[in-house]
């Protein structure tokens, strides 16, 4: 495989040798000839790793499209990306195979899904089209009990379960009906012409598995694949990546993982992934890199104690030269509010010490979305900017989806997953069987579902009624774009979007949906709230506060034609100059100088529902969890622990968290000697006065 140098491409000159890479790193940048793992530790320089190892790939001699990099996060993916173009040039980072393993999979369906009956332009379904389909399938009108289905189901997809194998391994008559439901579920998908999200892992797989021919293509193109965040790989993934490297014998990859901060184990991932490499590819080389380039040996210290009680797969312990640092902290709150006030009172003070240390600087890290609340009560309360991670984006919300699906559809017919939103929310006696077949004579045809309504032979494929039905939604739609069009100007937009509204009965349909008038009035709210932010994007007077505002006019149309756009700068808020809060399970990946670890007690971090057995398998992911944590930080940790905690509608007592005890803090203060310390301090400045040079008075 190895490249002549005159042979070798001029993107892949750059030395590696030179990149200030450690000795561990470097081993692992230049392992090439047999699978190697990087058991890359919090803080240790992963995808320094993984970006100067494609570059010594490419000196090697490979191209660069056949290198492949897997990451689980677009904005991992993008950041990869990112590195590699400064280190190879546009041209050849432009070539890397750098993605998601559901773009992967979408790559690979685009171009071999036929093989397994999918037409080219198969839609992709989001979690609520899901969520309507299996309602659908179930006969379900209870949002509660189809979600449920939907998490049982995705499990099973991720372990490698299909719909034939479900029945045998339902563990009670729950999960009976969801085999059933599942069945149901993927006939209407296959009518559909369509996949979920975990169908783009499972269909490759199959697709590699049952085609020789597929399989040998992908294998010749991607000569060396790494991966990143391999703990959090599911079954079905490793599956995957054992059928693209082939042969054990000549397989070549790097995957790049963290046995201690394997946390997703509640969505598919297993730690066992780590422990088959070994087993399966005998001339695996593990690489462990231990030195941390972010954290005080104070915090590190914390986190090597918790991780050390659980067994391991392979040893490593983390360490670091940026010195001790402050000692972690542990606060003692009476209750929530106190917790969220001295969280504030931290962050202030910190600011008033040293006016470098910006709001953004700061993390406040929890186990449940819910405790979010009273920390954005107490920081809007002190004006302290913040924004909420890994919670429901405004822009995630069913609702919302809906109407951006017919926005959508408005803006390009051609789009099928808009389609079928539209034509199904809300429900107008338009049913699967009819869709089936309209996307079947479309996929013959090989034109888009709306398109395929309007062809003259459709009577060839569907009953008259079911035409009839057809024909009059195609009309809404295009009459509701001829509006759009012609609606200029947010004064215009307001009445003409609630019309809409009133036209397709969406405040009923939210109302049938719910079980709770409480939930489908917030829902309307929500609606209502979209309805401003689209017609205020239409311009012209807009009265706020400080006056009134021209803007530019423009129509429901060009505001509907940007607003994948306007959503995505919305979402944007990486630089902004705000405090961030955040469920630990989304700061994975992310690093802040102070953090503040909060409800820190037992119950919730470990967490513990009266209905779950606390295993030993799900206090070790717990355990990691607080790992993950206390990783985060890079100069102070504080641990708050409450006295009085809510349990829904209780006031409980307070149990600290296992783990507080487990950092092992109070060893580390008991050779801190406050009055020792204090002589120290007394003469370190006595030395230094007695060393000053004299001054001019002297």
């Amino acid at each position: 495989m190895a490249a002549t140098p005159e042979s070798r491409p001029p993107h892949a000159a750059a030395p590696v040798a030179a990149a200030g890479l450690n000795n561990a790193q470097m081993e692992a940048v230049h392992h090439l000839d047999s699978p190697c793992l990087v058991l890359a530790g919090a803080g240790s320089g992963k995808t320094r790793v993984i970006t100067y190892k494609i570059v010594r790939l490419l000196q090697h001699g490979l191209a660069p499209r056949n290198i492949a990099a897997i990451t689980f996060t677009n904005k991992a993916s993008q950041e990869m990306r990112e590195r590699a173009k400064q280190l190879v040039g546009a041209k050849a980072a432009k070539d890397l195979a750098i993605s998601t393993f559901h773009s992967l999979g979408v790559r690979m369906l685009r171009e071999d899904g036929a093989k397994l009956g999918l037409k080219t332009q198969f839609s992709i379904l989001d979690s609520d089209d899901v969520m309507g389909v299996l309602k659908d399938a179930g006969g379900a009108t209870d949002n509660k009990l189809a979600r449920q289905w939907q998490w049982t189901i995705s499990l099973w997809k991720n372990t490698g379960i299909t719909s034939d194998m479900a029945p045998s391994v339902a563990k009670d008559a729950d999960e009976q009906v969801a085999a059933r439901v599942m069945k149901l579920y993927e006939e209407r998908l296959t009518a559909y012409g369509a996949v979920d999200f975990d169908d783009l892992i499972s269909f490759p797989l199959k697709l590699l598995q049952r085609d020789e021919e597929a399989r040998a293509k992908w294998q010749k193109l991607f000569q060396h694949v790494l991966v990143d965040e391999y703990q959090d790989t599911n079954a079905v993934q490793y599956e995957l990546l054992k059928q693209l490297v082939g042969d054990p014998q000549r397989a070549r990859f790097t995957a790049v993982g963290d046995d201690d901060q394997s946390i997703y184990g509640w969505r598919g991932a297993t730690i066992d992934n780590l422990k088959r490499l070994p087993a399966e590819y005998p001339t695996l080389k593990v690489i462990p890199l231990e030195q941390n380039y972010r954290s005080t040996s104070a915090i590190l210290r914390a986190a090597n104690e918790v991780i050390a009680l659980n067994p391991k797969i392979f040893v490593k312990k983390l360490w670091s030269d940026l010195g001790d640092g402050e000692p972690v902290q542990v606060l003692q709150c009476d209750g929530e509010e106190h917790e969220a006030e001295r969280a504030v009172a931290r962050i202030q003070a910190l600011r008033g010490n040293d006016g470098r240390v910006k709001f953004s600087d700061f993390a406040v890290l929890y186990r449940a979305n819910h405790q979010s609340r009273v920390f954005e009560q107490k920081l809007r309360g002190a004006q302290i900017p913040y924004k909420v991670s890994g919670g429901q984006s405004f822009f995630d919300r069913a609702e919302i989806k809906d109407l951006c699906g017919w926005l959508r559809l408005i803006v390009n017919e051609d789009d099928d997953p808009a389609f079928l939103r539209a034509v199904t929310t809300p429900k107008r006696g338009i049913g699967h069987t009819t869709l089936g077949a309209l996307s079947e004579f479309a996929g013959k045809w090989k034109v888009s579902m709306f398109e395929a309504l309007f062809a003259e032979s459709l009577g060839t494929a569907l009953k008259s009624k079911a035409i009839d039905g057809l024909h009059e939604f195609g009309r809404y739609v295009n009459e509701f774009q001829d509006k759009a069009k012609t609606t200029i100007g947010a004064e215009a937009a307001k009445p003409m979007l609630m019309a809409w509204l009133k036209d397709i009965g969406y405040e009923q349909h939210l109302h049938d949906g719910e079980d709770s008038e409480k939930v489908a009035q917030a829902r309307w709210g929500n609606v209502l709230d979209f309805v401003d932010w689209v017609a205020k994007r239409c311009g012209g007077e807009i009265t706020q506060e400080g006056g009134t505002f021209e803007s530019e006019k423009k129509s429901v149309l060009e505001i509907a034609q940007s607003i994948s756009v306007i959503l995505s700068l919305a979402e944007r808020g990486d630089d902004l100059e705000v405090v961030t809060l955040s469920t630990l399970h989304a700061s994975k990946g992310l690093e802040w100088p102070h953090v503040v670890l909060a409800g820190i007690n037992e119950g919730l971090l470990p967490f513990r529902s009266d209905s779950e057995e606390m295993t030993v398998e799900r206090l070790e992911e717990e355990r990691r969890l607080m790992y993950v944590g206390i990783t985060r930080a890079r100069q102070t940790l504080a641990v708050s622990t409450l006295r009085r905690r809510k349990k829904g509608r209780e006031t409980i007592a307070g149990v600290p968290s296992r783990f507080i005890a487990e950092m092992k803090l109070n060893e580390a203060k008991a050779h801190e000697d406050p009055r020792e310390r204090l002589r120290k301090l007394r003469e370190s400045i006595a030395a230094k006065t007695a060393s000053a040079p004299p001054t001019a008075a002297t």
